[in-house]
């Protein structure tokens, strides 16, 4: 939403507590620099970048919001024994417009876990509709609930895979995505509309515990050929699909190995839509419209800081890894190393055989970037998490 890195707007963590926390209003989102544009802009879906007044989407950027303002696995909290006598509010799906404060529209429960997905994409479609009947650009966020635990397909879509839930799962998601496809083609904006689909991270590696918890969770997914899950500094965890549709602009068919990051997108879609790029920050996105328009061969970007939380577990660097800190998952031993381990992707995909030596050349190139970020940190120092507005940088 920023181009830049978690770290710096202080919301590498979410607090697990009830504490203030999300993007304080000095930071400009994708929605503001495209409304600044004369986009309409919608989002529908899982916020998490804050929950208090004046940080809800519609006060960074979209027009209007339909979704949840933390994780889906709070829909269960209503169901589990003790959280009835705990005093702590419930989950609410809200609706808002900007300029006015959302409103609670229902309590975020089980029975409507397995719903709120198809809502999501029925008020996408008729967002966009409306925007081309007023002849306006927009811009769709829209981050489904459906793969976070708990794992709950819609009834249409409920044993239709024959494979389990998270098999039916899928194949909702893409069911979905597809009516979003034709509502563009429909409404005759398709040369003229960017349509990405993408992720944030691979699978969840959750086990429901209780025995008074009756909701089947298959809510695995798999990594592939990948090491780790969500909460790790493994491959599994960072490599998620990437696929953009632009008829006529974007070759198609065409598919790439190399580095994309999530924040290119937001200089990306600056430079397509002519939009303007804050320059009175740290912007740690690239625009890589070139090599998306097929311009180029290279993206531009040869690797990453790999966080979890606010801790650099490694970095990634074209084919290498270097792993400081390594956690099989969330739950599980920390190992840090006094010498980072390294990993060739290309031999060794699992991330297992640590070959530092003989190639103690690759932290010579591949550091370089690490030394950047941490001076960049040093000279523009990030915003504590919970900070509250009005926020100026010193």
């Amino acid at each position: 939403m920023t181009g830049r890195y978690a770290i710096r707007s202080g919301n590498a963590t979410v607090p697990l507590g009830e504490g203030v926390y999300g993007l304080v209003q000095w930071e400009v989102t994708m929605a503001e620099m495209l409304s600044d544009r004369g986009y309409a802009t919608g989002m529908f879906g899982k916020w998490h970048l804050g929950r208090t007044k004046g940080r809800f989407p519609i006060d960074q950027g979209f027009d209007e919001w339909y979704g949840i303002p933390n994780s889906t696995d709070e829909s269960v909290y209503s169901s589990v024994e003790g959280f009835a006598e705990s005093n702590l509010p419930e989950t609410f799906v809200m609706e808002g417009y900007k300029g006015k404060t959302p409103k609670k529209v229902r309590p975020y429960r089980l029975d409507y876990r397995p719903l709120i997905d198809r809502d999501l994409t029925d008020k996408a479609k008729a967002f966009m509709e409306k925007s081309v009947d007023k002849k306006k650009p927009f811009f769709v966020y829209l981050p489904y609930t459906a793969t976070h635990f708990p794992t709950m397909p819609h009834p249409d879509f409920k044993d239709k895979s024959g494979n389990g839930l998270w098999a039916d799962l899928l194949m909702q998601i893409d069911s979905y995505t597809g009516e979003l496809i034709d509502k563009i083609d429909e409404l005759g904006v398709a040369d003229n509309t960017i349509f990405i689909f993408t992720a944030d991270n691979g699978p969840e590696a959750n086990q429901a515990g209780g025995t008074n918890f009756t909701v089947e969770a298959a809510f695995h997914g798999s990594a592939g050929p990948w090491r780790g899950t969500l909460f790790t500094g493994f491959e599994g965890a960072l490599r998620v699909p990437f696929v953009i549709r632009w008829p006529n602009k974007i070759p198609a068919g065409k598919s790439s190995d190399e580095i994309v990051h999530a924040m290119d997108l937001y200089p990306t879609l600056a430079k397509l839509t002519g939009a303007t790029v804050p320059n009175d920050r740290v912007i740690d996105g690239i625009d890589v419209s070139d090599f998306m328009l097929g311009k180029k061969e290279e993206s531009g970007r040869e690797g990453f800081i790999v966080y979890m939380g606010n801790s650099i577990f490694g970095v990634k660097w074209r084919n290498w890894k270097l792993h400081f800190k390594e956690q099989e998952a969330w739950n599980s031993e920390m190992n840090t190393y006094t010498m980072p381990r390294i990993y060739n992707l290309y031999t060794d995909p699992q991330e297992r055989d640590n070959v530092l030596f003989p190639n103690t050349w690759v932290p010579k190139a591949a550091l370089k970037q690490l030394v950047e970020h941490k001076i960049s940190l040093q000279q523009h120092a990030p915003i504590k998490a919970g900070q509250v507005d009005p926020y100026l940088p010193k």
